[in-house]
């Protein structure tokens, strides 16, 4: 009689649905059992989309993933991880045998150290509830709660800038809500774009009836027991009732450090996805990998699929090396894909410019180094993002004019 290998996957997002679906094509039910493990009430769904349900252009349904299968147990947090016995248990106090555990638990919102943001007493502690009015924008059902709360809001005031606070703001612009975005560097999405690319993002925010203030700071939240306006660091206060947090995330390592696995800024995996636990994995925006934390879908999804294949037998000598992870975003007319190196510190950069394309031009940026491409910016048009991304990825030789790899050629060049 065959034993199937039990794989428990602790956390059901995106790295862990495909993980799922990848493991169990390859190999006959009989032969292995996958379960994922949810702290939310929902089945994994597609996260990347969910400023598409705020503004009502998905239903929430519509963000569903496969997992191939998979027994997925939403409501269900892994509270304890015995590695030596090998069990795992749950928040309804079921201890569960593994073959191999996969740590797939992503990563929590950053809640800025803002005065007020509580409902208890304002010193901003994550342990505490927030005050009526401040939302995190991180999982579906953030997103729902949102959604609902918009329809009665006045105004609405984003506290960061980067790709989850544009498309936050684009999304509840396009519901006819009054939007402030307050970012503390000095352009939109400095992470992944220069000044000039997010200048371009900005006057797109702008057009679409939004107000931006880069360089400025977040100081308190007004108002007793509900939201009444956001105090800046220069002590101007931005009236609201409506308050959104996009200030990043961090890596959901608790459970991995409580069983004494090895976590610095994530948790710590080798090229095989191994976390310093024997037959325990980790993959997705709670791991450290190399040194490197990504926070993005396609090392995510690269992950899965080397840990599938290790673990499905089909590829017992797959790794993983890293991939050159894509930001992407797209929000209604406003598209933005970035990558590798954006500064060009220490290489030559070609830049095209279009101010009469779409609503809000276009702006395009290739960092080069020798005849090699390290880095890329779309904003506007992104016809020729699956052409870059490929050059960049294989180290291809760029063409004698680096200008065909945009298409179609458009633009002036600065």
């Amino acid at each position: 009689m065959t034993v199937r290998t039990r794989v428990a996957v602790v956390g059901a997002g995106m790295a862990a649905a495909r993980l799922a679906r990848q493991t169990l094509v390859q190999l006959p039910p009989e032969a292995i059992d996958v379960t994922l493990y949810g702290h939310e009430p929902h089945a994994p769904y597609n996260r990347a989309l969910l400023a598409g349900v705020l503004d009502g252009r998905y239903a929430p349904e519509a963000l569903a993933l496969p997992t191939g299968g998979a027994t997925v147990r939403t409501g269900t947090e892994v509270v304890a991880v015995d590695t030596g016995a090998r069990t795992l248990r749950t928040d309804l106090g079921e201890s569960v045998r593994y073959d191999a555990l996969v740590l797939a638990t992503g990563a929590n919102p950053v809640l800025p150290p803002i005065r007020g943001l509580h409902a208890t007493d304002g010193h901003g502690s994550n342990g505490r509830e927030l005050k009526e009015g401040v939302h995190a924008f991180r999982t579906l059902a953030d997103c729902v709660r949102l959604a609902e709360a918009a329809r009665d809001a006045r105004r609405a005031v984003v506290v960061g800038g980067g790709v989850l606070g544009v498309s936050a703001a684009r999304s509840l612009a396009a519901l006819g809500l009054p939007v402030e975005v307050v970012h503390q560097a000095p352009h939109l999405m400095e992470r992944h774009l220069d000044d000039e690319a997010g200048a371009t993002v900005r006057r797109a925010l702008e057009g679409m009836g939004a107000a931006v203030y880069t360089g400025n700071r977040a100081r308190a939240v007004e108002g007793d027991t509900a939201v009444t306006g956001v105090r800046l660091a220069n002590g101007h206060v931005l009236d609201c009732d409506l308050v959104v947090l996009t200030c990043g995330v961090r890596p959901r390592t608790g459970l991995a450090r409580a069983a004494g696995i090895e976590v610095r800024r994530g948790i710590v995996v080798d090229d095989t996805l191994a976390t310093s636990a024997p037959g325990v994995y980790a993959i997705g925006d709670c791991t450290e990998h190399r040194g490197a934390v990504h926070g993005l879908t396609g090392p995510g999804w690269a992950q899965a699929d080397v840990l599938a294949a290790r673990l499905s037998g089909t590829d017992p000598d797959a790794t993983y090396t890293g991939v050159h992870g894509v930001a992407r975003l797209t929000a209604g007319a406003l598209e933005v894909a970035a990558f590798g190196e954006v500064a060009d510190t220490d290489g030559d950069a070609l830049r095209l410019a279009d101010g009469t394309r779409g609503a809000y031009g276009s702006y395009k940026k290739l960092v080069m180094r020798g005849d090699r491409l390290v880095g890329a910016i779309l904003v506007g048009d992104l016809a020729a993002v699956g052409e870059l991304t490929r050059t960049y990825e294989r180290g291809e030789p760029l063409p004698s004019r680096p200008l065909d790899l945009f298409s179609p050629l458009e633009g002036a060049v600065l």
